[in-house]
């Protein structure tokens, strides 16, 4: 009798989430939809969600990183056990399945600039090259090959459908579940990509998402999360990097930010801006991170208010609305994942050049920790509106000044 009663209302959970304000309009009647499949409950779900909306869906899974070592063994969000899981989850909810073999693209995209980044002395964000140059090129080239008319995944953003044709751009949104928002490492889609692209966990948060699972009996209903770096495994990602460089564990100097030798380092590589942990050394008040200069492979550290940004410039930069603004723009801006926003004035480089300064106009006291290779992302409340990689970072230092780093 529980067990029927518990079946019940798991039912009356899942038809009370299958509206359209939640999962969007049951259009997909005569479309057919490829769905990116990593062997998660998100893209699961997604699934499930886009064959509840009406469409033939697709799976297919992006084989990117499957060594066969304990240590990745139990973080297999993007090797075989994932593949098996996905497959899966396809067989329950009745569609086709297909796995792609990308560890070449994976490796040479995503974890070669990844340790050459961390080796240089830049803060990488793997997901963001991962989503730019594997995942979204790959995907949307094999659905539009299989004659599909859109591609869905388990991203927590969301998409509104412009008119292109009347002038009116497609815009990304931050994902309702602030938790779980990924808008971060979504900014650099274009407005081809957002036209062809559905996010269908955009109006649900990760426990709704579960409770749908369950009600349908996905068999990933209860997997847990992956970590952050998938590719990692249960070391540090400076273990990871210290295996392909081993010239980054270096001892060297660390430094105040007047040049006193203040102590010793085991490797730049265990360091990374704004860091406050694991610096070695104490004193009145905490020390954080400000730099770190490869070429004499010296490790600068200060207060946290000379830690703080003043303004950045930054490169490679995309807009959503694929329009370049002539004018400085007002906007808030983020600088790490799920960090939090800051108010920030963009002025935009020539058409064409990708450069940006950014000026962070907030107090002193709300400015981000940036460093470079970082990605910075501008948005206009909800709505993402573009970004671009850190270069050079110009901090606040107690005296008023500033003084710039750069990578």
């Amino acid at each position: 009798m529980t067990a029927l009663l518990g079946s019940l209302t798991s039912a009356v959970d899942a038809a009370m989430l299958l509206t359209e304000e939640k999962i969007g309009p049951r259009d997909g009647a005569g479309k057919t939809v490829v769905v990116a499949m990593s062997g998660g409950v998100d893209s699961a779900v997604s699934a499930l969600v886009m064959r509840e909306r009406g469409y033939r869906v697709v799976g297919m899974n992006l084989r990117l990183f499957s060594p066969g070592d304990a240590e990745h063994a139990a973080n297999p969000c993007c090797g075989i056990p994932a593949m098996d899981d996905a497959r899966a989850t396809c067989a329950i909810i009745g569609v086709p399945f297909y796995a792609l073999n990308m560890e070449e693209e994976f490796g040479e995209a995503v974890i070669n600039r990844f340790v050459d980044d961390y080796a240089n002395g830049r803060t990488p964000n793997p997901c963001l090259e991962c989503n730019r140059h594997v995942k979204f090129r790959h995907l949307v080239q094999r659905a539009r090959m299989l004659g599909a008319d859109c591609l869905a995944t388990g991203h927590y953003a969301r998409v509104i459908p412009g008119d292109p044709e009347r002038g009116i751009p497609h815009k990304l949104l931050r994902a309702v579940d602030d938790r779980k928002d990924q808008s971060y490492v979504l900014h650099t889609f274009n407005q081809d990509q957002l036209g062809f692209i559905q996010f269908p966990l955009g109006n649900l948060t990760k426990p709704e998402v579960r409770t749908l699972a369950r009600a349908f009996g996905l068999p990933v209903a209860d997997k847990e999360e992956s970590q952050e770096i998938c590719f990692v495994g249960k070391g540090s990602y400076a273990d990871f990097v210290a295996k392909r460089r081993p010239d980054v564990t270096r001892p060297g100097e660390i430094i105040d930010e007047a040049g006193t030798v203040i102590g010793t380092h085991k490797g730049l590589v265990n360091h990374t801006v704004g860091q406050r942990k694991g610096i070695g050394i104490a004193g009145p008040q905490p020390l954080y991170v400000l730099s770190l200069d490869t070429a004499k492979n010296r490790l600068m550290v200060g207060s946290l208010t000379q830690a703080a940004a003043r303004q950045v410039q930054a490169d490679g930069i995309t807009l959503t609305s694929g329009f370049w603004p002539e004018e400085p723009i007002s906007c808030q801006a983020m600088v790490r994942y799920r960090g939090h926003m800051t108010n920030a004035t963009v002025t935009f480089g020539d058409n064409g050049s990708g450069n940006a300064t950014i000026l962070f106009d907030d107090d002193t006291a709300k400015m981000p920790i940036a460093s470079p290779g970082q990605a910075i992302v501008f948005y206009d409340g909800e709505e993402v509106l573009g970004g671009g990689t850190i270069r050079i970072v110009e901090r606040v230092t107690e005296h008023g000044g500033g003084d710039a780093e750069r990578n």
